[in-house]
């Protein structure tokens, strides 16, 4: 019954959206409309609730170990955790599809509710969002239904992937597509603003809201998802420019650079074109994401799925979005208007070149990514691109963006001021070869790339302080000091996360070695000792739980686990970390092996990462500056929306 029911639920969320974009469309023809408004609100809505009772009754399937449907039996076992239950509905290619159409589904009614001021921007935006759920939703019902019944009905079913069995992975999938899907209101309010020829200035103070929220849930969800691959995999780093970290890193990129370029767009009419096409392009690269998660295209822990078919579904819903976004843009960008000129020197000038750093970089990655793809399907020989590469390119430029970055608040709009700027910022700006000495000095070996990337980190956090100073009491006499706090913390996390990687890429040599139990091993001036090792089953697995002493255990226990996952037949590790302020000591456990004088041995990796929680603080740091910014960004926003909503009485009269 949850099947059919789930299944119903679906086909009633796309005939919803199917409706909601033409009802949408013909409400934005002019007064006396209002009907088809909302007509087309109503229609969101029941997207919305339809999508919403559809995932409920997936996590209940879940919750009930009905194995009678394929995706339950094929993610889930009767013994799991109750919240790796919950989790496992979206773990896999299916349920995270749910998930994403139920997110477009919530934007979409919060277009409708909360869009754009100018009804008819705000009715064709609702319009575009019910295009881009109608593919969605038709992908859904067609071809990645999580409610296929299975026969006949195991008795147990196949276990979720191990790996993802972990409380990171309950949060990180949602914050992360809250951020993919969410930049689909930019593309939708973007290709609605072209389509009626909405000046630049006024699209661009539509869509940055949008973009704002949208870029800091991804943010949170790339950060959650870095430290689940450090803790989780065992293989000691962070990122590995996995072509899968790479289909995430590209939309924030251009994110990041969207969010900047609609600040000067509206501020001064600047990039109207270019803030229009990074909105459209934003989320394209979303789908693309989608596109290699899911279409067995490429191998990676963090895929969802290798079915070919599937992928032509996705091709075709990435084909359809780019050409009616890139069609329309290159039929009416000239409608949005040019702003006012501005000096090689000015805010506008600054900031344009850190967005052709940041789109630089995402075209550096895009390339990297697909080029071994590519290749491949002509013919070619089989060849992986990695950090070499990656760290040649991307991370360049990723630096030349992170040193403009702090000079920007400095200057005026329009006019020159970067000798002025540079003045005020002396003192920062000697911090440089300060603190590229002394990180050469503490990380002996470093290379020029840390050194580099530690002291632009140095600039970057000292250049928030002064802005922080310098603009702070003048925001707060204009009621925008969440603006100013959220811009600080941004650009100070920017830099925490480039010192952490600096640091964390000079880090002393990881160490894989046997050890049984009384033997030590050395690392970061640290001596730890295995000091036994025993059982410590779980609810659905069997493991091997190692005690470690570090300093004799003066300086404490670590506990790294090998686990064992029948189910799944399965096994994985559990680091054990130990944070002090001069870092991580990372731990884990593997295989037992016996030695030819009968002594059993295990496997284990050791490492020391310096300040590794600069990159954490730093992550923090940006999404708290991001959720700031928004809600100064909301706070200046709603006394319009209420003027308008006060004005529109008159109006009719």
């Amino acid at each position: 019954m949850i099947a059919e029911l789930g299944r119903y639920l679906i086909a009633l969320a796309l005939l919803a959206s199917l409706v909601q974009i033409f009802v949408a469309w013909r409400g934005a023809g002019g007064a006396g409309r209002s009907a088809y408004v909302n007509a087309g609100k109503a229609a969101s809505e029941i997207a919305m609730l339809a999508a919403g009772v559809a995932m409920i009754l997936l996590i209940a399937s879940f919750l009930r170990s009905d194995f009678s449907i394929a995706y339950v039996a094929a993610n889930s076992s009767v013994d799991k955790p109750l919240a790796y239950k919950i989790a496992a509905s979206w773990g896999g290619h299916e349920g995270s599809m749910l998930l994403w159409c139920l997110l477009l589904a919530v934007f979409g009614y919060g277009l409708a509710r909360f869009g754009p001021t100018d009804e008819g921007l705000r009715s064709r935006a609702v319009s575009f969002q019910g295009l881009l759920q109608t593919l969605f939703f038709g992908f859904l019902a067609f071809a990645s239904n999580p409610f296929e019944r299975l026969s006949p009905v195991p008795l147990q079913g196949a276990e979720l992937n191990p790996i993802l069995q972990d409380p990171l992975l309950v949060i990180h999938p949602p914050m992360l597509y809250v951020g993919y899907v969410g930049l689909s209101t930019a593309f939708a309010i973007a290709a609605a603003g072209l389509m009626q020829k909405t000046p630049g200035r006024v699209l661009a103070a539509a869509i940055r809201p949008w973009a704002l929220g949208a870029w800091t849930a991804l943010t949170a969800g790339i950060a959650l998802g870095a430290f689940w691959a450090y803790y989780e995999l065992g293989w000691g780093g962070w990122w590995f420019w996995d072509p899968v970290e790479n289909a995430s890193f590209m939309p924030w990129l251009l994110g990041a650079a969207l969010i900047h370029s609609s600040i000067a767009t509206e501020k001064r009419g600047a990039f109207p074109g270019w803030t229009v096409f990074l909105a459209l392009l934003a989320y394209i690269l979303s789908i693309l994401g989608a596109f290699l998660v899911r279409s067995g295209v490429i191998t990676s822990v963090h895929a969802f799925a290798l079915d070919p078919e599937r992928g032509i579904w996705i091709l075709g819903m990435l084909g359809v979005s780019s050409v009616a976004g890139f069609l329309l843009f290159a039929l009416r960008a000239g409608s949005l208007g040019e702003g006012d000129g501005f000096e090689p020197t000015s805010k506008e000038a600054l900031i344009g070149a850190n967005n052709l750093l940041l789109a630089a970089t995402s075209g550096v990655v895009l390339i990297g990514t697909l080029y071994p793809m590519l290749l491949e399907m002509m013919g070619g020989a089989t060849i992986s691109v990695g950090a070499p590469y990656f760290n040649s390119s991307a991370t360049l430029l990723l630096l030349g963006a992170a040193l403009l970055m702090p000079i920007a608040p400095f200057l005026p709009w329009a006019n020159g001021g970067l000798k002025n700027a540079v003045s005020q910022m002396r003192a920062a700006l000697m911090l440089i070869p300060v603190a590229a000495v002394i990180i050469a000095l503490l990380f002996a070996g470093a290379s020029p790339l840390a050194v580099v990337g530690g002291a632009i980190g140095v600039w970057a956090i000292s250049g928030a302080v002064m802005d922080l100073g310098q603009f702070l009491p003048v925001a707060m006499a204009r009621g925008q000091k969440l603006l100013v706090i959220g811009r600080v913390l941004a650009h100070a996390g920017v830099g925490f996360i480039a010192l952490g990687a600096a640091a964390d890429a000079s880090r002393p040599p990881d160490q894989n070695l046997a050890l049984a139990p009384g033997e030590s091993v050395s690392i970061a001036g640290r001596e730890l000792t295995l000091d036994g090792v025993r059982r410590a089953d779980g609810p659905n697995y069997m493991a091997d739980r190692a005690r470690i002493l570090v300093d004799g255990g003066e300086g404490g226990v670590m506990s790294p686990e090998r686990r064992f996952y029948a189910g799944a037949n399965q096994t994985t590790r559990e680091v054990a970390l130990k944070s002090s302020i001069a870092g991580d000591l990372y731990i884990s456990v593997g295989e037992a092996r016996l030695r030819p004088d009968s002594s059993t041995a295990f496997e284990t990796r050791v490492a020391f990462h310096p300040l590794i929680w600069a990159l954490s603080l730093g992550a923090i740091m940006i999404v708290l500056g991001g959720g700031l910014s928004l809600t100064g960004r909301l706070r200046a926003y709603a006394p319009i929306v209420r003027r308008d909503a006060t004005a529109k009485p008159a109006e009719a009269v």
